[in-house]
């Protein structure tokens, strides 16, 4: 067993303790709370926080860790089959690299989990994966396969098919496919399950559409690549119509019809939103969104978009929206606890709470500071990173 004491412990559960004391056995947090309250076993493996701030490790909602490799080119770049704008079966598990010097200076970062997937060339991309970020192995690094299935609208897929006079060149087309996809799922879904498992009743099998039905049967959410207005709205329209689960992913125009967003239900991934802006769907990104949607009552997370952004600069956007007027716990959540709702990983992650993975940090610095900086990150109980 383990023991970190002397602690200011942040759960992100609503209760904190300025004098905490947390007990991790077997990968999980069995006990957290005060030093009154919590008395730590004889032998424990005393961990002295020295009265540091402690939170749940950092979660990324959206990144494409492992899939574009640092330092390298073709090689390593494994996010995109831009072959056919529609590829529902491709997994993100099949191509993340965990030897990929992302995940050290991740983890060293605090960012002990992430999402991540496919990229946007495509108008339906293939499943998310979200996976801690310490492991040799892929498969023992999973938290939840699959997490959503990508889809894309605007600029990226009419970029990439487009430009050969191939479909989608226009936003409508975009929304056709992704349409187009669904109904043919449903159809598929339905000969299935009339077939009773009777092989000669059996459709074709299909394995786009097979990847598609845990989306139509409301497993999985959509997981909208969406800047601008419209297509915001185009996502939310035919989420709507098909009764299907969805997140808003980037949302960088969500600020302007915010009470749309909010209207929607749906919770939103923000970002990234530090730095040049690259295309003209870019041109109104500001760290004024998560604030803005937040204080409306949206749940949003904060993204780095990796490698768009390194996933260490996690803590320094949600310190930028902060700056930007953010409320401070907010931007804190949208990093943890609401990151790790928002992709259906909460019951692992997110929060320090009896029963979840013991991945936590120990901060030198304040995290949502410029010079935020970690003193001792674990993961699942294991000491991964140390000043």
């Amino acid at each position: 067993m383990k023991a970190i004491i002397n602690a200011k412990v942040k759960t992100m559960t609503g209760k904190d303790y300025d004098d905490g004391v947390i007990l991790i056995e077997k990968g999980k947090i069995v006990k957290v709370g005060s030093s009154k309250t919590v008395k730590v076993p004889k032998n424990a493996e005393v961990i002295d926080a020295k009265k540091k701030l402690v939170t749940p490790g950092l979660i990324d909602a959206h990144s494409h860790m492992g899939m574009w490799e640092e330092s390298i080119g073709f090689e390593g770049s494994d996010g995109n089959e831009i072959t056919d704008p529609v590829t529902p079966n491709m997994r993100a598990i099949d191509a993340v690299y965990p030897f990929d010097t992302q995940f050290e200076s991740a983890r060293n970062g605090g960012v002990t989990a992430v999402v991540t997937g496919p990229g946007s060339a495509n108008v339906i991309g293939g499943t998310f994966v979200a996976i801690k970020t310490v492991g040799k192995c892929v498969d023992d690094m999973v938290i939840k396969d699959p997490v959503a299935m990508k889809c894309a609208f605007g600029e990226n897929p009419k970029r990439c098919y487009g430009t050969s006079s191939k479909m989608p060149m226009t936003r409508m087309a975009t929304a056709a496919l992704l349409r187009q996809t669904i109904e043919q799922t449903i159809e598929y879904n339905a000969k299935k399950k009339a077939a009773k498992k009777d092989p000669a009743k059996m459709p074709p099998y299909n394995a786009k559409l097979e990847a598609m039905i845990p989306v139509i049967e409301k497993k999985i959410p959509l997981k909208a690549h969406a800047h601008r207005t419209d297509d915001i709205l185009t996502s939310i329209r035919i989420a709507k119509e098909y009764g299907l689960k969805l997140t808003l992913d980037h949302c960088t125009e969500g600020h302007l019809i915010v009470d749309e967003v909010k209207k929607s239900g749906f919770n939103a991934i923000i970002g990234p939103t530090y730095g040049f802006r690259t295309k003209y769907e870019l041109r109104n990104k500001t760290f004024d969104t998560p604030g803005i949607l937040s204080k409306a009552g949206v749940k949003i997370a904060i993204m780095t978009d990796s490698p768009v952004h390194h996933q260490s600069e996690l803590p320094l956007f949600a310190a930028m929206a902060v700056n930007s007027g953010m409320d401070r716990e907010e931007a804190l959540k949208a990093i943890t606890i609401n990151a790790a709702e928002i992709t259906g990983i909460d019951k692992r992650v997110g929060s320090i709470a009896p029963g979840k993975d013991a991945d936590i940090v120990i901060w030198d610095t304040d995290p949502l500071s410029l010079e935020h900086r970690t003193y001792m990150v674990l993961i699942d109980g294991e000491v991964v990173h140390k000043k």
